[in-house]
């Protein structure tokens, strides 16, 4: 079943977003947040910094330093998470939805090691989607496997290796406690997207989110898998989801990224002498991610989808292809997303022209989300450009509020 709003009688309605526009960007920033935005993407685009400051403020958790924390909330933390709670996270949440920006719940724990930890994960996020129930700038909630489940058993999964009878009972323990939380994501009308991550182990999340789908997309999209495009066998992959939903009938939830393990990717293939599963080129990529969005609007019906991208190519091609096809601007199948402290110019432009936009908005404690922040922060340097795009619309807001006042 389709909850698609009919369609548009005429293109006039369109207002494409202009994403130099640095004053609908950040005008959630006060000027204080605004310079200290700033400084940060100054650190960040810096080689030095960029390169060993994560891995010492890493290395100063590991130790215990007393500092560490300290430092931690001061820079990447503040600029990338929204709390160490649920609470904390409400006046984020709340000032981003005055700008018609809403939130992706995410709490940020992952790669923890036993039953205990996997639990606790387990039931914060279905305490973060009983809150998306309540809140309405929530509109989603995200988890990763990695918090709740072994990485190595999942791997293990994937491997099609024989599991120990302590092993198959966790196994079991896994599919409940994702069970739990699709369940909750139902009964509190609040979708969640899980979280694609590192290539071993990732058939095995394919074939819990597929299983998920199937059970309890049956009316609405309420479960989201994720794809990641700088993966070359992606598009065959989006093409078999769509039609194992046309088969079984029930509606498709996918959030295209490009993807997050690039280096560990290419590392584990050169060391393990298999196929590296990583695109030959970054064209390559933007080419399968265009692509995938072209087959999702082309079976709008079934399919809803997000464009988690940082891309302004692609977020503006999307706004265009939606207008083509004639599309409203805030059609319930289709979201653009981007993390929280990354992108302001296109999640704030894009939603001031009536797009449906929302943030990642990662919470947990400080020491536990550090995985997250140290990826954030390497994201900025290994994207082309990325820091330093983030700098320039930075330095031409701070410099129009100078000549303004």
């Amino acid at each position: 079943m389709s909850l698609a709003p009919p369609m548009m009688n005429s293109t006039k309605a369109y207002s494409l977003p202009d994403f130099t526009n640095t004053e609908l960007a950040f005008k959630s920033k006060s000027d204080k947040e605004l310079n200290a935005a700033l400084w940060l993407f100054r650190a960040v685009a810096s080689p030095f910094l960029a390169n060993f400051g994560p891995k010492m403020l890493n290395f100063a958790f590991e130790m215990n330093l007393p500092f560490a924390e300290s430092i931690a909330k001061k820079t990447l933390f503040n600029q990338f998470c929204g709390g160490t709670s649920i609470a904390d996270t409400r006046s984020s949440s709340e000032k981003m939805f005055r700008y018609g920006v809403k939130t992706i719940l995410d709490y940020s724990v992952e790669g923890e090691k036993n039953e205990a930890s996997f639990e606790a994960t387990c039931e914060e996020i279905i305490q973060t989607l009983i809150h998306g129930g309540k809140t309405e700038s929530v509109a989603f909630t995200a988890c990763k496997l990695t918090g709740l489940a072994k990485f190595d058993l999942l791997a293990k999964i994937q491997a099609n290796v024989q599991l120990t009878p302590i092993e198959v009972v966790e196994w079991e323990k896994v599919k409940e406690r994702v069970d739990r939380i699709c369940r909750a994501s139902v009964e509190n009308k609040t979708p969640v997207f899980i979280d694609a991550e590192e290539s071993w182990i990732q058939d095995s999340i394919d074939m819990l989110a597929e299983s998920m789908m199937e059970k309890y997309n049956t009316d609405f999209p309420y479960i989201y898998t994720t794809l990641q495009l700088y993966r070359h066998d992606r598009i065959a992959y989006l093409r078999e989801l769509i039609r194992k939903s046309e088969n079984k009938n029930y509606m498709l939830g996918v959030k295209l990224v490009r993807g997050a393990y690039l280096e560990k990717e290419t590392a584990r293939a050169i060391e393990f002498s298999y196929l590296n599963p990583i695109q030959p080129t970054k064209e390559a990529t933007d080419r399968d991610y265009d692509f995938a969005i072209e087959l999702c609007l082309e079976n709008i019906e079934r399919v809803a989808f997000c464009a988690g991208t940082h891309n302004e190519k692609s977020s503006l091609k999307l706004a265009e292809m939606m207008r083509e096809k004639m599309l409203p601007q805030n059609h319930p199948h289709i979201l653009f997303a981007q993390l929280l402290g990354m992108s302001d110019h296109l999640s704030y432009n894009l939603s001031a022209h009536g797009f449906n936009a929302a943030k990642y908005l990662p919470y947990g404690p400080v020491k536990s989300v550090m995985p997250y922040l140290i990826r954030r922060a390497n994201e900025n340097t290994s994207i082309a450009g990325q820091s330093g795009r983030e700098l320039v619309l930075l330095k031409q807001e701070v410099s129009r509020r100078k000549n303004k006042n």
